[in-house]
């Protein structure tokens, strides 16, 4: 098989533009132990040994992929006929590895998230309990441990500072959380009105809630005998906050980040690790149980010298099992995942885009199904 033909049959089934990842190197393409045949049902069955690819690139509107290198073993394939054209219904594979992977573009949500949320906010459309807890699943967050830092520099709205956040099983606990500066100390907490800061010069409120009590938060108390002074400052569980906060975010609710907030954000330098827990991770449209907590797998690294400008994470050993994924029509699943990943988000204008570089990536079991199937949280 040349080149050309298989970059065409890549152009066909996926609706890309697909070259070179280097121009000064051409991309390869060679094909192992090729099986054809044909089914009882008038399917065909095609399949190869091996397939390799080196140095590609596509391309999708303003998204761009590269890949150095991946090497597929096992390969099948079916093709039905419709309308008199065949067509790839599902393709499966028994293992393949991909190295120096970068994907790239502006940050969008994607269709199937804006019409979940759309969805969400209808007045028409029912949406029980038990759809809205599937829709939502931050299971690695439940008994997540690490630690997140802050430096607040020329923040002239309040005080310079450096904020340091521990979280423990799951759990951000407001008394451990400190804001050190010149001067005596601010404290931070949760009230029914949201998250804030008792510096000095009064409170100041960095998140604010539509409505209370919320799902997930201890709120602060106060001394005995109506005492101004407070005792607690209150506590979050991050699972069943964050889930609680996506849910309302969705349906239009909230106040959300206040505009004091917004300009102490911009001028924070972040830092911190987190190491998740097992669990599943699913939003609409995706669904992934992370795994392997025992051995330090999955641990987030986070560093920012501004969020204004962006963000950067890392995690060096992902570990993931039973993956789905939603996506335009076709639904893409493996049986277990691991790679290197590392995330950009840069702020560039007033629009924000993103680099995902991912390296040492083995997937096992993979199957890409391009019929009709019911939507992920149901399969």
């Amino acid at each position: 098989m040349t080149v050309p033909l298989a970059a065409s049959i890549v152009d066909l089934l996926l609706g890309l533009k697909l070259g070179a990842s280097d121009k000064a190197a051409r991309d390869r393409w060679s094909l192992e132990g090729v099986t054809w045949k044909s089914e009882q049902d008038g399917a065909i069955e095609v399949g190869a040994r091996q397939f390799e690819a080196i140095a590609l690139r596509l391309a999708s509107g303003a998204l761009t992929l590269e890949i150095d290198r991946i090497a597929v073993r096992e390969l099948v394939g079916q093709l039905r006929t419709d309308a008199g054209a065949l067509h790839l219904s599902a393709l499966e594979a028994a293992e393949a590895e991909l190295s120096g992977v970068r994907l790239q573009g502006p940050l969008t949500v994607p269709p199937q998230l804006l019409a979940a949320w759309q969805a969400l906010r209808s007045a028409d459309e029912a949406v029980t309990p038990s759809t809205a807890a599937d829709a939502w699943c931050l299971g690695p967050l439940d008994a997540a441990d690490g630690t997140i830092r802050g430096e607040i520099a020329d923040a002239h709205l309040l005080f310079d500072a450096d904020v340091t956040v521990p979280i423990r099983q799951g759990h951000i606990d407001f008394n451990d959380a400190t804001v050190e500066h010149v001067g005596p100390d601010s404290r931070m907490g949760v009230s029914r009105l949201g998250l804030y800061v008792d510096a000095p010069n009064g409170r100041s409120y960095l998140y604010q809630f539509a409505s209370a009590p919320l799902a997930g938060v201890e709120f602060e108390r106060r001394g005995a005998l109506l005492s101004p002074w407070v005792s607690e400052r209150g506590k979050l569980h991050l699972k069943t906050f964050a889930e609680t906060m996506l849910r309302q975010s969705a349906g239009g609710q909230g106040h959300g980040l206040t505009e004091q907030a917004r300009l102490l954000l911009g001028r924070t330098a972040l830092s911190g690790e987190v190491q998740l827990s097992d669990g599943l991770f699913a939003v609409p449209g995706l669904h992934v149980r992370l795994e392997g907590r025992a051995e330090g797998r999955n641990a987030v690294v986070m560093r920012s010298d501004a969020l204004g400008q962006g963000l950067t994470v890392e995690m060096a050993a992902l570990s993931a099992g039973k993956a789905l994924v939603d996506w335009r029509g076709a639904q893409l699943a493996c049986d277990k995942i691991t790679a290197r990943l590392k995330l950009q988000l840069r702020v560039e204008g007033q629009q924000l885009r993103f680099v995902l570089e991912i390296e040492n990536c083995k997937v096992v079991g993979a199957r890409v199904d391009l019929r009709p199937h019911r939507d992920a949280r149901n399969a």
